[in-house]
């Protein structure tokens, strides 16, 4: 019962942070934060003209197989799928997050598959994916990916492979979408369009059932044991694919 009571608290805590975070950042311009974000501890994770903050997983610099256009972070198309470019691969940010309201809007090209990932762990040779959980990032009507996995799990705003996002409301390829991820003491909820379409819980039993039944453990027999502390990742899975708008709140209260 303790248990069951304080995972509803949680849930009823990132109901409320989720509620209030529609109305905040209104009036804030292209990647840059409003009066009342800053006030409220949103900080930029972007600042649409740089790489500031960000490097490739694994490496000591900004890849080449991404470039910083007209206010985006865009991971260049390499025509060969996951094979990548000669300089690309995930990037991550230089600072790990917790307790965390992260928000991003991102464009994926027709037939384009990417991710956003959290709580990541850099394992040298590793790609993140080996670490970290996963919002799905993919055009629905054309990727491959839609109709693998189960129920939809691999689609727009899932948790890749584990829990399908319902309502599933992604936008077309071509067209803008604005997800967020809410992570506080495990509770974990992801939106899109404005709407919460996941909600699990890590470190609990059903998680590591779940995470049992997936293709994860033949990945790494670990990876249930997500961090508490990690970074936040952009997927190059050889698509194009560009990210604006992130910004992120701490909750570390």
């Amino acid at each position: 019962m303790k248990k069951f009571f304080s995972i509803l608290m949680a849930t009823a805590f990132v109901f409320s942070i989720s509620c209030k975070s529609t109305k905040t950042g209104s009036s804030a311009g292209l990647n840059q934060l409003s009066k009342q974000e800053k006030e409220e501890g949103w900080v930029l994770l972007f600042d649409g003209k740089t790489s500031e903050g960000w490097r490739g997983n694994n490496k000591d610099h900004f890849p080449t197989g991404w470039e910083i256009v007209d206010g985006t972070l865009h991971c260049k198309s390499s025509g060969q799928g996951e094979a990548g470019a000669r300089d690309g691969g995930d990037i991550i940010t230089t600072k790990e997050y917790s307790n965390f309201h992260l928000k991003i809007e991102w464009k994926i090209a027709e037939g384009g598959n990417s991710g956003i990932f959290y709580l990541g762990k850099e394992h040298e040779g590793w790609p993140i994916y080996k670490t970290a959980p996963e919002l799905q990032v993919l055009d629905n009507e054309r990727h491959p990916d839609a109709l693998l996995g189960k129920d939809g799990n691999r689609k727009a705003g899932s948790l890749y492979d584990l829990i399908p996002a319902k309502p599933q409301n992604a936008n077309p390829a071509g067209e803008w979408n604005t997800v967020e991820v809410i992570c506080y003491d495990g509770t974990v909820v992801h939106k899109q369009n404005g709407e919460t379409v996941v909600e699990y819980h890590l470190w609990t039993d059903d998680w590591k059932e779940l995470v049992a039944g997936s293709k994860f453990p033949g990945l790494n027999p670990d990876w249930a044991d997500v961090a508490k502390e990690g970074v936040i990742a952009l997927q190059d899975h050889g698509d194009d694919v560009w990210f604006r708008n992130i910004k992120i709140k701490e909750m570390n209260y």
